[in-house]
């Protein structure tokens, strides 16, 4: 393992692995197949990294995320590891070149997004190159019965047809035991090998609070735990309203969505790593290869849509070992508002129809028409133009991009990017004929290394600083210079994109499994009523809750969850709370009682029972019925 150790070193600046990183290491370097369950925060990325920088050729880096692939692409770039990435928007050319330099140059890590896999240009080309593992992060969104399903994620299988010899490392932060069986089947795991961190966070207490006043509570519990915190939230919007509310309290705060520039990103992210901003308020575009590690609490203002979403993004506090808090706010209406964002994700079949119709019309496209089409997405006016309720559109488009017909990517800031397409030669004769561009294109050569060989990122604003002029004439001269084919200019895009992955067809012909729909939405409406008895219940360790969910098999108290704080309070032992409840419960299911008779009924002394009774009916476990009997609420 030495070799991996001075690679570490090298790069990470760190002398040890963490638990479980080495053992994954040495799997892969051996060759077998490897399924990696760490929690958020456990260096997932470094398993694959190290052992693919200590072997020859090229590692394929499978993801969903493009704003968490450009991060990591660009950290490996800063360390001066070659590496790029493939995703959707990106031109024909651009993926061309990118290709290219995977077989011929010295590329070491190519990420790439999992509607790339199937096309055709990939395929050819990837039998060309000397890949030297298969790194597939985010792996559960190979299962159907992952929280996060994506069909694109099943090509993988398909590739291992193309690269038969090469092993695969698939991670991911959370999986139920279902998902990690379906996980090495669909990834045709020679056998199965799985390493798993266990899912306890003994320095995290998660808190559940029944509040009216959300707002309120959050100031209370910034005020209360000192240290930085991030608070989530579902929507952008409210990601500025509750950072603005705090900075008028004088807290040091700032907002964080995708929809940001990557600029504006970077920067904010590097403030509240830094220290610059104690709180940052955010959907959950945040947090996603983010090593932070003294984080004391995490809040989330509004229900996740599933135990695996609030476990990764709770787990982003404490990860120094030392006391953290994961706290969910909860009032009644929430319940009810995530049984309605249920029912809009999943949309009559009828409407989805609808929804694929009305887009072919929106971009005028005919039917048989349209395969690897790429058209700029503005959801408000698609909606606003046919008049659909616009998550009910989101929910249909993405049930689409599920069955393979269309691709809706996420917000993503392009920036702009230039390749020289003429030789070195050519280019001079070009100068020499055109004086007037001789400066720029001078400049351009001094300030960005590999021009001739791949797309560079290229800012406006600081070649317009660099050349004493405006970014608009910058803009301009680009355009002139792309127009004379000296180069190829992309300019800055941002926005949502949907990409035609097959030509469009008549509605009347898509083809939908009713029985698979049926399945998915059954499994989300399970993953819903997990959330709300996690939020709801006032009987069960919170703790355990988490850990039987993702299979722990007899997992213990946590002793500093709300739950276990208020049992604690009662003056019982945790043993003594649950069993005096257990018994109380039995015995009221079949007919209320008079407190006296209820007591007789007990094995414990009349003491522990009476608290007990008082700590349940506080609770709303228990309560008094009409005629004064004690009842099961």
């Amino acid at each position: 393992m030495s070799i991996y150790h001075d690679i570490l070193k090298k790069y990470w600046g760190y002398s040890q692995f963490r638990p479980l990183q080495e053992d994954i290491i040495k799997s892969v370097a051996s060759g077998h197949d490897t399924l990696g369950l760490m929690p958020t925060g456990g260096g997932k990325s470094i398993t694959f990294q190290v052992p693919a920088l200590a072997s020859e050729g090229v590692c394929l880096v499978v993801t969903p995320l493009i704003a968490l692939m450009k991060d990591q692409v660009s950290n490996l770039v800063k360390k001066g590891i070659n590496a790029i990435a493939i995703y959707s928007g990106l031109s024909k050319h651009e993926i061309d070149v990118a290709l290219d330099n995977c077989i011929y140059g010295n590329v070491k890590f190519l990420y790439i997004s999992p509607e790339r896999l199937g096309s055709d240009l990939f395929i050819e080309r990837v039998k060309k190159m000397n890949v030297s593992l298969i790194a597939v992060d985010e792996s559960h969104c190979i299962s159907q019965w992952g929280y996060d399903f994506r069909p694109s994620y099943l090509r993988i299988a398909e590739i291992r047809d193309v690269l038969p010899y090469v092993s695969v490392l698939a991670l991911t932060a959370t999986a139920t035991p279902l998902v990690v069986d379906d996980i090495q089947e669909k990834l045709r795991f020679v056998n199965k090998n799985v390493f798993r961190k266990s899912f306890e966070r003994k320095n995290l207490a998660y808190i559940v609070r029944h509040v009216e006043d959300k707002m309120k509570y959050l100031n209370d519990i910034i005020d209360k735990v000192k240290g930085t915190g991030v608070v989530y939230v579902r929507n952008r919007r409210r990601t500025k309203e509750i950072a603005t509310m705090l900075i008028k309290k004088g807290i040091s705060a700032d907002f964080y969505h995708a929809g940001l520039d990557n600029l504006e990103r970077e920067r904010k992210q590097n403030d509240w790593q830094s220290g610059r901003t104690r709180i940052i308020v955010s959907t959950n575009a945040f947090g996603m290869g983010i090593d932070k590690p003294d984080v004391r609490f995490v809040a989330h203002i509004d229900l996740p849509d599933s135990l695996e979403a609030y476990f990764q993004e709770a787990g982003r506090g404490g990860r120094d070992e030392k006391p953290a808090y994961a706290v969910l706010l909860y009032h009644d209406s929430d319940k009810a508002k995530l049984e309605d964002n249920f029912e809009k994700s999943f949309p009559y079949i009828k409407e989805i129809k609808q929804v694929y119709a009305a887009l072919g019309n929106y971009y005028k496209l005919p039917v048989g028409a349209g395969k690897g089409l790429v058209f700029d997405f503005n959801i408000r006016d698609f909606a606003f133009t046919f008049k659909f309720d616009m998550m009910s559109a989101y929910s249909a488009l993405k049930f689409l991009q599920r069955e393979g017909y269309v691709e809706l990517t996420d917000e993503i800031d392009n920036p702009s990017k230039v390749m020289f397409l003429m030789s070195r030669d050519d280019l001079y004769k070009f100068q020499v004929a055109n004086s007037k561009f001789d400066g720029f294109i001078k400049l351009l050569l001094r300030t960005y290394t590999g021009i001739f060989t791949e797309y560079v990122k290229t800012d406006e604003e600081y070649l317009a600083k660099k050349g004493n002029t405006t970014a608009l004439i910058i803009s301009q001269m680009l355009q002139y210079l792309n127009n004379q084919k000296v180069i190829r200019y992309i300019p800055r895009k941002k926005t949502p994109l949907i990409i035609y992955t097959e030509e469009r067809i008549d509605e009347k012909n898509l083809m939908f499994s009713g029985e698979n729909y049926a399945l998915r939405k059954k499994k989300h409406k399970e993953r819903i009523d997990e959330v709300i008895y996690y939020a709801s219940t006032t009987e069960k360790c919170r703790s355990q809750i988490l850990l039987s969910y993702f299979g722990q098999k007899n997992p213990s108290l946590c002793g500093h969850c709300d739950i276990c704080k208020k049992h604690n309070e009662s003056g019982l032992t945790n043993y003594e709370f649950v069993k005096i409840q257990d018994e109380i419960k039995a015995v009221l299911k079949t007919a209320s009682m008079d407190i006296d008779d209820l007591i007789a009924e007990m094995s414990f002394n009349k003491d522990k029972v009476l608290k007990a009774i008082r700590w349940m009916l506080e609770n709303s476990v228990i309560s008094y019925s009409d005629d004064y009997k004690i009842k099961l609420s």
